[in-house]
Order: structure tokens, then sequence, then C-alpha cells
């Protein structure tokens, strides 16, 4: 009953494993196909939106420099009228009415003072324009497209202006066409289509990171959320990269500038949104290889029930308590595929090897692995073996004076060959029964069975003598500290000897280290100074 249990037990489980491999390979590359398709989505609508942030940008960038031809052809037939208001006012609206591009247009004298414009402006005929951008034109006398400022009538502009200069080439003052950013205007004909409708959108940002142009108005005259998209465009790059909007939206966000204007424009479109068809493509993918998933697990369990039978056999006959029965029955078992007949041979080799590797483990977890010196856990367990055996013994402990020196000086590994060094001349001092430990660091500790608290004393300073006189590679001559005490002369507690050997450890650095210093159960200490 219990042998059909086992087996049937067995059998279950290889058809667990089995099964969970088929779905972790399957998981996997469905997981990763749904990856590689995500990551294409991702890459297509990166590149779509650069193509369109660009595509959108040499639009831009031909209406300005239109718009700017237009402004020079202004201000040339204004050179040469100059002197008569009337031309200025005819000018003006011809190049208003000429394009619907400009909400208005305005001429400007060399002293700043208005002297036509179209619409009609008559409070400001005759008077000079106070703005950043008047300021900026009289200045630099170049062509140009201004940051976003408020006018004299209340609304967010920008402006494009050209010079004018008279026939001896004098400056005679420029011409300038506004574009009122709040009110419908040319970038809403040019930007305000975007091929997607799942939460894209673009913007446009000047020179100094204000927001002309937004589906929101509200953005439009504010200070452009800085993201990844933005920096990279006042360095005037252009590309595609991921970004996040002012809602922290992730977003997939293609980039380019407008030379002309010194503005840059934003495509972007939600991660989110991008990839969403990957969902469709993952439940698509499942919903047709679960068929093929329901075969290939009975395929799994009529090949479970085969392979079942020889480890059945072997995991049965690895219990028995009488070894060489089970070897017996073990070589018995038809281990008819690879694995088993394998797994047949390492039951055999493992009744001969367990013992001895047990034992190897057990060395290697007592062991410290730079000293090979036993660590604190062997110390517990040699310790422990004094204390049943109720033997005396002495305690020496001692750590390396000024170490951190040694490090700091000439590196980590450095010290670990002082440390190495350290105890190969502790076990050439020692006898095979001494018990040798690193407790960390550069601190070591000696138990010596059978021997006395002067004894013990005296190998102290023999050690530390051996390790004075020793000269270390690229270190030279190191010293050491000693603290030393004894079982049950100086203290009947094996723990609490070892602790009064820290002590005196404690009070060798105090006298002036490179000393040995004997624990006294009176108050009595005995020093060995240095050399």
């Amino acid at each position: 009953m219990d042998a059909s249990i086992r087996q049937v037990n067995l059998q279950r489980l290889i058809l667990a494993l089995a099964a969970l491999s088929a779905l972790v390979m399957l998981g996997n590359a469905v997981w990763a196909g749904y990856q590689v398709q995500r990551q294409q989505l991702i890459d297509k609508s990166l590149e779509a939106n650069r193509v369109y942030a660009r595509s959108l940008a040499q639009s831009s960038q031909h209406f300005v420099l239109n718009a700017q031809q237009q402004l020079a052809v202004g201000a040339e037939r204004l050179s040469r009228n100059l002197a008569q208001p009337a031309a200025h006012d005819d000018e003006v609206e011809r190049i208003k009415l000429q394009t619907d591009a400009f909400n208005s247009v305005i001429s400007v004298n060399a002293q700043g003072v208005v002297v036509g414009s179209s619409p009609a402006l008559p409070e400001l005929q005759g008077k000079a324009l106070t703005s950043a951008a008047n300021r900026q034109a009289l200045q630099q006398r170049l062509p140009m497209v201004s940051d976003p400022f408020i006018s004299h009538t209340g609304n967010l502009v920008v402006t494009l202006s050209h010079p004018m200069f008279d026939e001896q080439g004098d400056y005679a003052g420029y011409i300038t066409a506004s574009i009122h950013l709040r009110d419908p205007n040319v970038l809403h004909s040019l930007l305000g289509t975007h091929p997607y409708d799942d939460g894209s959108y673009l913007y446009v940002v000047s020179r100094n990171g204000t927001v002309l142009y937004h589906p929101d108005p509200d953005h439009v005259g504010q200070p452009a959320t800085r993201n990844a998209a933005v920096d990279a465009l006042s360095q005037g790059s252009s590309g595609a990269l991921h970004s996040h909007d002012h809602r922290g939206v992730h977003m997939l966000a293609g980039f380019a500038p407008l030379p002309a204007a010194g503005w840059g424009i934003i495509a972007q479109r939600p991660a989110e949104a991008a990839v969403a068809p990957t969902g469709r493509l993952l439940h698509t993918v499942l919903r047709n290889a679960a068929p093929l998933g329901v075969l290939t697990l009975l395929l799994i369990w009529l090949c479970s029930r085969r392979i079942a039978s020889p480890l059945q056999e072997l995991a049965r006959h690895a219990q028995d308590r009488d070894v060489g029965s089970a070897i017996i029955h073990v070589k018995a078992v038809n281990s008819w595929y690879y694995e088993a007949a394998e797994l047949k041979q390492a039951v055999l080799v493992s009744f001969r090897n367990l013992s001895e590797r047990i034992g190897l483990l057990d060395q290697a977890t007592l062991t410290d692995p730079l000293t090979q010196l036993l660590n604190r856990r062997g110390l517990e367990r040699a310790l422990s073996a004094l204390n049943a055996s109720g033997m005396p013994f002495g305690v020496i402990t001692f750590d390396v004076d000024h170490f951190k020196d040694v490090n700091d000086r000439h590196g980590h590994d450095t010290g670990d060959q002082v440390l190495v060094g350290i105890a190969q001349r502790m076990c050439a001092n020692a006898r095979p029964q001494d018990v040798l430990c690193r407790l960390g660091g550069e601190e070591f500790l000696a138990l010596l069975p059978e021997v006395g608290a002067e004894t013990a004393l005296q190998v102290a300073e023999r050690l530390r003598s051996a390790i004075e006189a020793h000269a270390f590679p690229t270190v030279g001559h190191v010293t050491i500290s000693a603290g030393v005490s004894h079982y049950p002369e100086t203290q009947a507690d094996a723990d609490l000897a070892i602790r009064q050997a820290d002590k005196a450890l404690y009070r060798a650095k105090q006298s002036g280290r490179n000393r040995a210093v004997l624990y006294r159960r009176r108050g009595h200490r005995t020093a060995h100074p240095e050399g």
C-alpha cells in the first residue's frame, strides 16, 4: 500500500515537473514574443513621432522663411516711400491681406514709433513701442523672431520682424507681423491635426522654454514641463526618446528644432496606447496554443509513467538500512535510459563517498579560508571538547599592531599576505595538539592544552619575537600585542578565561604594544616588553 502511494507520488512529481518545464518554456516564448512585439511597437511609435515632428518642423520652417520673405519685400517697398505715411498704411495693409497668417502688421521707424498698422491701431499711431521685442529689433537690425510677450492690447504674441533701410543704406526702422498665441492662428492650421486619436498630441516651445502652441489653451504661454525632449531641444537636437508630460504620463516623444524661429516641436504619444495591441496579440497566442498544450501534457503524463518506474525502485532501495542488500537490489534495477543509469551508478557510489563528503564539508565550515586556521565555529567546537575533557589549557589572544596602517599604505592584498604569514609563524611555533584560530580581521587566538600560565606566557613571547623578527614582503617587519590567561589558574570558567586574555591584550596595547601580558587572578600582571 505504502509502495503504491510512493509510486503514484513519484509519477505525479515527474508529471508536475515536466508540465512545469513545458509551461515555463511556453510562457517564456510567449513573454519573449510579447516583449519583442512591444519593443517593436515602441520603436515604431518613436520613429513615427520623430518623422512627424521633423515634417512639421520643416513645414513650420518654410512658413517662417516665407513670412520673413514677405516682410522683406514689404520693407523693400517701404524703403522707397519712407516719407509718406500713407505708403506705410498701404503696405502693411497689403501684407495683412496677402496672408491670413498674421493677426496684425505694424511699420515702425528708427525711433521705435509706430508709422502704420493693419488692422488700424489709432491708440498706437505715432507712439513708441516699449516691448522687449521692439528694443531687440531696434538694436539688432536683423530679421528676427521674438520671444513670447504680452502686447499693449494684452495678447500673448510672438512677432516676426524685418529691418528697413533708406536709399542711402541708413537704418530706417522695421516692419513687424504678430501672431496671437491664444487666438486661432497659423500654428493651429499647421499643427492642429495629429495622426493618432489616443491621447497623443504635439506642442511647440520657444527658445526660452515657453509653450507657444498646445492643444490645451491653458498651457499656452506657460513654461514648458522640463523633460528629456525639452532638454534635448534646448541643445538644438532632434530625435525621439522616452519622456513624461506635465501629468507624469509616460510618453514616446519625437522632437525637432525649427532653426529659423528658435522654436522646437514635440510630437508625443502615450506609451500605453502605443503598446496596447500587444495585449490582443498575447490573448491570440495563448488561445491558439491551448490545444497543443493539452496534447503535450497528455504525452508528458504517458512518458512519466514509464520514467517513474526505475526512479521509484532506486528511491526505495536507497533507503534500505542494510547497505549490502541495498547494493544488490540497486544493481538489479532496470535503468533503461541514460539518466536512470547514471543515477543508479551515483547511488552506488554515494554509499562509499557519503561519509567522506560529510567530513570534508564539516572541515570546510570550521576553517578560515584565508589562513587555513580554525574560525570562530571551529574554536567553539574545540573549546567544547576541552571543556568536556576537563583538561587545563592556556589562552593566547593577539592582534597585529597598527594593522590599519598596513592596509591603508599597501592595500588589503598586502594585508592579507601579512595575515597568512602570521598564521604560518603560529603553526611553526605550535604543537600538533594546540588549537590555532583566526577570530576575524587581524585578531588571532591559540589554545594550549596541558600548558601552565607561565608556559603560555613564554609561548606568547616566543611567538611575538618570531613575528617581529620575520620580514614580510613589501611591509617589512610588524609586531603584535598579546594577552595571556589560563584555565583554570586565572579563571575557572573557560569562556571567561578567553575574555580575560582579551583584557590582557588591551593592557598590552595600553602599555605601548609589541608585548605579551598575562592576566593574573589576584590583580598581578606580568608583562614582557618589546624585545
